[in-house]
């Protein structure tokens, strides 16, 4: 397992300055530096740090922020940067790196964590909604302007902003050690769930646009499905056009759906030999 800790010194946060080079190679004009980073976590936020024989292996990155909320300005953690070194991915660091940041958080008072992902990225789906439970109504075009970054290059900076309320029973079941079952797609369309845009067909492997959209326009249909390809980076490298088109029918889809009310509160993943990733929205008050 893991030595987590929360990482203050300039010698332990020049070591996240440097894993982040190795994380996202090639990327300098992304990187977070030390004197930011060391500015923040003297001022309330929060560097964890992963170690694998006193080797860095993944950290988290948060700090302070203000929310404008109807009942007035809200102190918020805005979890900006996680990232872990990729000879050690798929060890579940990100996961109890996010529970350690949720456990620091919570102590601090504050009820709510927020950050932003591409939602078309089915991995930080699973992460983010399905295993740590955070919820999103939140679609943001263009939210980066144009980003130069070889990840990011060429497609609109779209992102989710997803919330994660700290002091929920919902979140707290999510990071409890008995973990929830699993749920695949059959559960959910015996639930009546609707899939608003399936795909039919695929080509080299990689999912076709739906030619038509269902449209529910009211909290009748609870269960609505969103496909998302089960692998867009590959996409992005193998056919750029299609990745574009993938945004902007999301970009849609999103936006038309979180104006009528419903919220992403759940994600899910079927493997075979066309893989499928869907998002999961429900509407009306339960987010469970």
């Amino acid at each position: 397992m893991s030595d987590l800790r929360i990482l203050e010194t300039p010698e332990d946060l020049l070591r996240v300055e440097d894993l982040q080079r190795t994380v996202w190679p090639g990327n300098e004009i992304e990187i977070v530096p030390i004197h930011l980073l060391r500015a923040a976590v003297d001022h309330g936020g929060v560097v964890i740090g992963a170690f694998e024989d006193q080797q860095l292996v993944g950290f988290v990155f948060g700090f302070p922020g203000i929310d404008d909320s109807v009942d007035g300005p809200r102190l918020m953690h805005v979890s900006h940067m996680a990232g872990i070194h990729p000879d050690y991915r798929d060890r579940g660091l990100g996961f109890a790196l996010k529970r350690a940041q949720w456990q620091v958080v919570r102590r601090q008072g504050v009820e709510r964590i927020c950050w932003t992902y591409d939602p078309l990225l089915s991995r930080n789906a699973n992460l983010n909604i399905a295993k740590l439970g955070a919820i999103c109504n939140a679609y943001i075009p263009e939210y980066y302007g144009v980003m130069r970054d070889g990840l990011n290059v060429g497609l609109p900076s779209d992102r989710f902003r997803v919330d994660w309320w700290v002091k929920t029973s919902r979140v707290e079941k999510r990071l409890s050690r008995t973990h929830r079952s699993n749920l695949d797609l059959a559960h959910f369309r015996a639930a009546q769930a609707e899939i608003v845009n399936p795909v039919q067909t695929w080509i080299d492997d990689m999912p076709v646009l739906p030619t038509e959209l269902a449209l529910y326009t009211d909290a009748e249909t609870p269960l609505l499905l969103v496909e998302i390809p089960a692998d867009f980076q590959t996409m992005r490298l193998k056919n750029s056009r299609l990745a574009l088109d993938w945004r902007l029918h999301s970009r849609n889809i999103f936006q038309t759906y979180f104006a009528l009310g419903y919220i992403v509160t759940d994600s899910l993943f079927e493997s075979g030999e066309h893989p499928r990733s869907f998002y999961v929205l429900s509407h009306g008050e339960s987010t469970f």
